[in-house]
């Protein structure tokens, strides 16, 4: 389990971490979510204690992880695909490791099969593809079986397989008992990956509760109508809850009430209706409103 408390990282002038405070619990995947800059990656440097928090403090398992000798017993981690020897294979680079941590020399080649690099286990990393680095720092991440693992945009340059694999792998870490934690700014690759999502911007909270009870809080529901009468259509359902928002020529979207109502209603004042369809915002819709407020560079901004 990770505890961060009112977590604060300043930099000068500039607070890239405001006063965090939430928990990430074992047997569950939580995505952590915000616009590229909320200070996702700064967080979860301080969870390592690569970064010393200016204030507010955070442990794992109870415990600051500095602390914890032999740290990839405790926690596995990926924040820096890139940030590997490329003159080493990747054998020899999860060997170093393995030596470090006093970890059986036998879970190198374990972990290589794992993530699906054995036979490239002897190559240089530097003639690595992206979704080869990625997969080499997950195989880091499991090396030594640890209850706690963190991945910063684990899913950059994997193939649509690689992708799948590694939600399977997420979903089957947390299955096991462990704390799993994703950080990503993108809500589509969360959405079908977390139970649970923690969305910062600005380096403050803005949401931290299950999937489930973002899609029901933050999406919003309707009915696409078309109709020839859409004047009589607004007569019929606005006395029964319903409100409808134009959506162009002879077409609208309702709101309020479901789309079986919606036809009996057009029924039973004469209305032809030439379209009713269910229609829902997606999660990503939502988050990317949700976090309007906290992007750094807006796409269109002059400045």
């Amino acid at each position: 389990m990770i505890e961060i408390e009112r977590l604060t990282k300043r930099y000068g002038a500039t607070t890239a971490v405001d006063q965090l405070t939430f928990t990430v619990r074992p047997g569950t995947v939580t995505g952590f979510l915000g616009p590229n800059g909320a200070g996702k990656s700064t967080t979860l440097r301080m969870v390592l204690g690569l970064n010393t928090p200016t204030a507010g403090g955070v442990t794992v398992d109870g415990v600051p992880f500095a602390g914890r000798p032999r740290g990839l017993r405790h926690v596995g981690a990926l924040l820096d695909a890139g940030d590997v020897h490329g003159g080493r294979s990747a054998r020899a680079h999860l060997a170093a490791l393995a030596r470090s941590n006093r970890i059986p020399p036998r879970r190198v080649d374990e972990v290589l099969a794992e993530v699906g690099l054995g036979k490239a286990a002897g190559r240089r990393i530097g003639g690595y593809s992206l979704g080869m680095k990625q997969r080499l720092g997950i195989a880091g991440a499991l090396l030594g079986d640890p209850p706690v693992l963190l991945f910063d945009e684990p899913l950059n340059g994997l193939d649509p397989e690689g992708v799948l694999w590694v939600r399977g792998l997420f979903r089957r870490l947390a299955a096991e008992g462990r704390t799993v934690f994703v950080s990503s700014h993108m809500m589509a690759e969360m959405e079908h990956t977390a139970d649970r999502l923690v969305v910062i911007g600005r380096g403050r909270l803005i949401a931290d509760q299950s999937l489930a009870e973002f899609s029901a809080r933050h999406t919003e529901s309707g009915v696409a109508v078309r109709t020839p009468e859409l004047a009589a259509l607004v007569e019929a359902v606005r006395p029964e809850g319903g409100d409808v928002t134009p959506d162009g020529p002879q077409c609208g979207v309702v709101t309020g009430l479901p789309a079986a109502r919606i036809g009996e209603l057009a029924r039973r004042h004469g209305v032809v209706l030439h379209e009713l369809t269910p229609r829902t915002s997606s999660l990503e819709a939502a988050f990317m409103s949700l976090t309007a407020d906290s992007v750094e560079y807006p796409a269109g901004e002059t400045r």
